[in-house]
């Protein structure tokens, strides 16, 4: 078992029950279970907010299996996450056991001198970022005379690390050292290899960055997850991480070559090799958004051109649109102006998962299908005016009832978004007072999207591989029960509590 008696565990959002309890849908990916008696007296403790590893072997195999499928998540004091304030003892174990490793590129760490030691490495800095003999607090530095690339900095600074956890924290970071000292003790779980916490905006008086502050690729939101591909948090930004040293060295730390994108790949070969990766939102850093439209356009642009790297080195992980097949035979038909065939196509479809899943009731699969429907609309929109822009602005040029289609495509993501950000202003009472007014919104919304798009077309190009760009069709629920990762303990026998349907 990894976790401490007295853990507490949350439920991740997308968990239901049915009425019996017997039935669980939920997790990243989404799955359903089916529960014996005694894996839904776990359940029920999980929601009350008990530690149920300490009553059997069994349980505690169950609660472990339902975190790495997403399920559950680790919370709160005696757990492997974080307590709600650094205490004495995450402070000490930081100062001991941890190294802070800073690359940097033309520009100081914005952050003070750490308690922890730390590595700064100045990347190929024209003209160099310290003197000789200058040292910033109690930091060693490394200075590469060419620019290598963040992810070859980072390496160059693991070499220097002889403590059991290193954090990575990029130059344009603001964070507090007592934040990040919580993400400690995440790691008192064997399994755990890297901790993210939540990264968001540097609050500013411009656009830009009243726009990071409601959309920005660092910011992954207030719902803690397991970090995964395919997962509804599929990555973390190596603007801050927490990581075991020896497993980074394992996988062999960051891929070098990469410019772009070399966060997400690290975080996938940690878990393709049996790591726990994890994202806390619950500490917090602040990071610089870039100070004029262009620069942020062409940080945009670059990660996009990140896509393709990425999908070669993780076939089917980067595919910009995936679904199941009966949800894109629901949207096919209404995107070419059938729209009575396509709902047609929906509600047999969704009368097919009823018979599909018959251990669940039939008002929570019409729900599932329905859900799911939705989203794959939302999901074709985003693709159409992202990734698929360039193909989607020709068919618009070439086709009356194609240009129909794409302004509905475009337009759908950016409301969306607008109609959640107004409310989230609204909520906090600073809808008065936000510079980013509707227009200015939908703009930059537009912008974003046709920025990382081309990069994702640049990328392809260069790679001269078009994995980025295809579609992945998959069946759900999956016909047979997705194999464990590597070293991951067994999926529960029925005495456990718990069986996935095929």
């Amino acid at each position: 078992m990894s976790h401490r008696a007295g853990a507490r565990f949350l439920l991740d959002r997308s968990v239901r029950r049915s009425p019996d309890g017997r039935v669980l849908v939920g997790g990243s990916p989404l799955r359903v279970l089916t529960l014996t008696d005694s894996g839904a007296v776990v359940v029920d403790a999980l929601a009350a907010g008990d530690d149920p590893t300490t009553r059997s072997a069994a349980a505690g195999r169950l609660v472990e299996r339902f975190v790495d499928l997403g399920i559950a998540h680790p919370v709160g004091a005696g757990t492997s996450g974080p307590t709600d304030t650094a205490d004495a003892t995450d402070l000490d174990r930081w100062a001991r056991e941890v190294t802070v490793v800073t690359p940097c590129k033309d520009e100081l760490p914005r952050h003070p001198a750490w308690s922890a030691a730390s590595v700064v490495v100045d990347d190929g800095s024209v003209p160099p970022l310290f003197a000789d003999g200058v040292v910033p607090g109690r930091a060693r530095t490394v200075r590469l005379a060419r620019n290598a690339g963040p992810g070859a900095a980072r390496n160059t600074g693991l070499a220097q690390v002889d403590t059991p956890l290193v954090a990575f924290v990029d130059a344009d970071v603001e964070v507090d050292e007592a934040e990040l000292a919580r993400l400690v003790s995440w790691f008192d779980d064997l399994r755990v290899a890297l901790v993210a916490p939540r990264v968001r905006a540097v609050a500013g008086p411009g656009v830009l960055a009243a726009f990071e502050a409601t959309r920005s690729p660092l910011d992954l939101g207030d719902e803690p997850a397991r970090v995964a591909a395919t997962t509804r948090v599929s990555y973390v930004p190596a603007a801050v991480l927490l990581c075991r040293t020896a497993a980074i060295r394992d996988v062999g730390g960051f891929d070098g070559s990469l410019r772009y994108g070399e966060d997400v790949d690290l975080v996938w070969r940690l878990a393709a090799a049996g790591w726990r990766c994890r994202y806390d939102p619950s500490v917090e850093a602040h990071h610089r958004t870039r100070p004029d439209l262009r620069r942020w356009l062409a940080q945009r642009f670059r990660y996009g051109t990140s896509a393709a790297p990425l999908a070669r080195r993780h076939p089917g992980a980067l595919a910009p649109l995936r679904m199941s097949p009966w949800s894109a035979a629901t949207w096919v038909p209404v995107a070419a102006g059938l729209p009575v065939v396509g709902v047609t196509v929906g509600v047999a479809t969704s009368v097919a998962l009823v018979r599909k899943l018959p251990q669940v009731p039939a008002r929570e699969s019409l729900r599932l299908a329905g859900l799911g429907n939705l989203y794959a609309g939302r999901l074709w929109c985003e693709t159409l005016s992202r990734a698929w822009w360039p193909a989607a602005l020709v068919a618009a040029a070439l086709s009356r009832r194609a240009r129909r289609t794409v302004a509905i495509a475009w337009s759908v993501p950016i409301v969306l978004d607008a109609v959640r950000h107004l409310g989230r202003r609204r909520s906090r009472g600073t809808a008065r007072r936000s510079r980013l007014d509707p227009v200015r919104f939908a703009l930059l919304h537009l912008a974003d999207d046709l920025a990382y798009g081309a990069g994702v077309w640049v990328g392809a190009w260069r790679e001269r591989s078009a994995d980025a760009l295809l579609p992945r069709f998959e069946s759900w629920p999956p016909r047979r029960p997705a194999p464990s990762a590597p070293s991951a303990p067994a999926a529960p026998s029925s005495d456990a509590g718990g069986a996935e349907l095929a």
